[in-house]
């Protein structure tokens, strides 16, 4: 799993160490073995072979360890996103590809990396920069295509942009969230295309 940035300040030395990466990967197997709460510094610095203190001097606490995992996981997810909506051409098309996107990587998380998505509960329940950051990224994405479709004509413009944006996120929250993502599995099903008609149909010139 490749690395990414996370919050300023919660970790420590260069950023490109080699033991900061044998770090990331030892907890990330951890918490998919142990889960996120069952594991602490001790556990990863005894699989290791460093002493807690040499760990500490890498990453601040456990919660920033957990924090850039969480955005690997997160950035996976705005990575298939951001992957599906370039395939498409007209702005109804991505958003319909986002939808059906941010359902499917969610699911794969809940499903595949359970113990991983409990990561992303916790970084939800204590709105990790993580979680802001991917909020901020998904929204961003779905600007775009507005614009996009507001452009050539295919949606309405008398709504504020943003506030047309910040809708539709709320739309797409349930699937993007990890803590209401739980309690939406039993409409996964038919969710992306029901709601992105619904979407669409609000958005109509």
């Amino acid at each position: 799993m490749n690395t990414t940035t996370t919050t300023p300040g919660s970790t420590r030395g260069p950023a490109d160490h080699e033991v900061r990466a044998q770090i990331v990967t030892a907890a990330t197997e951890h918490f998919r073995l142990y889960g996120y709460e069952k594991t602490t510094v001790s556990d990863l610095a005894k699989a290791i072979g460093f002493s807690k203190a040499y760990i500490y001097k890498f990453f601040d606490s456990k919660q920033a360890i957990g924090e850039l995992i969480c955005a690997n996981c997160l950035h996976q997810i705005e990575t298939d996103v951001r992957t599906a909506v370039a395939g498409a051409e007209r702005a109804p098309e991505k958003l319909r590809r986002m939808f059906k996107a941010v359902v499917d990587a969610s699911l794969r998380l809940f499903f595949e990396d359970r113990k991983l998505h409990d990561i992303a509960a916790s970084a939800a329940t204590g709105n990790w920069q993580a979680v802001r950051a991917f909020e901020e990224n998904i929204k961003a994405v779905l600007l775009d295509i507005l614009r996009q479709g507001r452009e050539r004509e295919e949606f309405e413009r008398k709504t504020p942009v943003d506030e047309t944006a910040n809708a539709i996120y709320l739309v797409m929250r349930p699937y993007l969230n990890p803590l209401l993502l739980q309690c939406s599995l039993d409409y996964a099903e038919e969710a992306p295309a029901q709601l992105s008609s619904l979407v669409l149909r609000s958005l109509s010139p």
